[in-house]
């Protein structure tokens, strides 16, 4: 999700703005269905026991593919001002989506998620999923690899950065070397937090239908 997130950004998330409302809170709560353009924070589909952090692309009906990183929509270009693109780089698959490939070069879910919801050279999102993309387009491990992410998985998403903190990404994923990153931060509280976004409100995009 880089520039829009960064390794090290500590999040609050809002997990009640997706959760079904019922006939008391319907009315008392900004609940809502998940958006083009949101950020959302899910469980992994290949793994329940880890979270992800992507942008909703396509909810149930939405008809997409991209041309040379241009992200089209319902059959309209989408502008995405919060993308990041590497100069130079092009992968026809990743580039192209849904272009091209065997289907034993991806995981099962992404092959069957071609198999079955691509129509005419665009993907179809079905019922009941959401097509997720990382804004880091070129770095981003997402719906194009692994496939489609379940209303179910969804958790809710981020509102706001409380802390962020400039350290490498093993630190933060690796429980084996957790005291070395208490150590990093104890020593580097200072002069490693990113001032400038503490605090720092996430927003959404919303994309055209």
């Amino acid at each position: 999700m880089e520039n829009t997130l960064l390794v090290g950004d500590h999040l609050l998330v809002d997990k009640l703005v997706y959760a079904p409302a019922d006939d008391a809170t319907r009315h008392l709560l900004p609940y809502r269905d998940v958006q083009r353009g949101d950020i959302i924070v899910f469980r992994y589909p290949l793994d329940l026991n880890k979270t992800l952090v992507k942008r909703a692309i396509g909810i149930p009906g939405d008809r997409l593919h991209l041309e040379n990183k241009q992200l089209v929509l319902n059959g309209k270009p989408v502008d995405e001002p919060y993308t990041f693109h590497i100069s130079g780089s092009h992968i026809p698959y990743r580039d192209d989506f849904p272009s091209a490939l065997s289907y034993e070069e991806l995981r099962r879910q992404a092959a069957e998620m071609l198999a079955r919801h691509v129509v005419n050279g665009e993907l179809v999102v079905p019922r009941g999923f959401i097509f997720a993309m990382g804004d880091n387009r070129e770095n981003s491990d997402d719906s194009r690899y692994w496939g489609l992410v379940p209303r179910e998985n969804i958790l809710g998403t981020p509102l706001v950065i409380y802390w962020s903190f400039d350290a490498p990404s093993e630190e933060l994923i690796d429980p084996n070397i957790s005291l070395s990153h208490l150590l990093n931060v104890g020593t580097h509280f200072l002069t490693k937090t990113r001032w400038d976004r503490t605090l720092h409100f996430i927003h959404s995009y919303p994309l055209q239908r």
